[in-house]
């Protein structure tokens, strides 16, 4: 076996077994000379409660690689579980550059950044770019969420063994409506 061929091997091994732990999928947002620019990422979490942030990779040739770097600011959409054509949408490298790319997705400005928030999601976070780690092929890009909420009570889209999921039952919200960036959401 060449050398490359063990990488080759070993790179499929590892997204393989990476693949057995479900994530979430969002859509992360920015504007770059007013023109909103998309991508789908599964690797988002949440860092710190006190201050709130938020940690997003981006790959280095992602197209919204330098926008969020250089803009300083992005917005998170978790997707519904009814959006599994959004999500490969906006991870189509042949998608449309610009507002085309959103056409297809109602989306309204995050109160705090203007990035877009994909209006038929299950959560949103709008950010600014507190720290961004380059590490191998990504960087890891933290922001200080400035405002978030709740946009439905569907169940998120999920991504396991290479494949998009949904999850049990929809939650319940109780007392606590889903708030609307147009409402500005919940501030920190």
């Amino acid at each position: 076996m060449t050398a490359a061929a063990a990488t080759a091997d070993r790179t499929a091994l590892f997204r393989r077994a990476a693949g057995r732990f479900p994530t979430g999928v969002t859509v992360v947002t920015t504007l770059a000379d007013g023109e909103p620019y998309g991508m789908t990422a599964n690797a988002f979490m949440t860092l710190s409660l006190d201050p709130l942030l938020v940690a997003v990779g981006i790959g280095h040739r992602a197209r919204a690689h330098g926008h969020v770097l250089r803009s300083g600011r992005f917005a998170v959409t978790v997707l519904a579980d009814h959006q599994e054509p959004t999500a490969r949408r906006f991870a189509d490298p042949a998608r449309p550059v610009g507002e085309a790319a959103f056409t297809a997705d109602p989306w309204t400005k995050g109160p705090a950044s203007g990035c877009p928030v994909l209006s038929d999601g299950a959560a949103w976070f709008d950010c600014a770019v507190r720290a961004a780690h380059p590490v191998g092929d990504h960087t890891l890009v933290v922001g200080r969420v400035e405002t978030f909420g709740l946009l439905d009570t569907a169940r998120p889209l999920l991504f396991v063994n290479s494949d998009f999921a949904v999850p049990g039952p929809a939650p319940t919200l109780g007392a606590h409506p889903p708030s609307r960036p147009a409402s500005l959401g919940a501030r920190s």
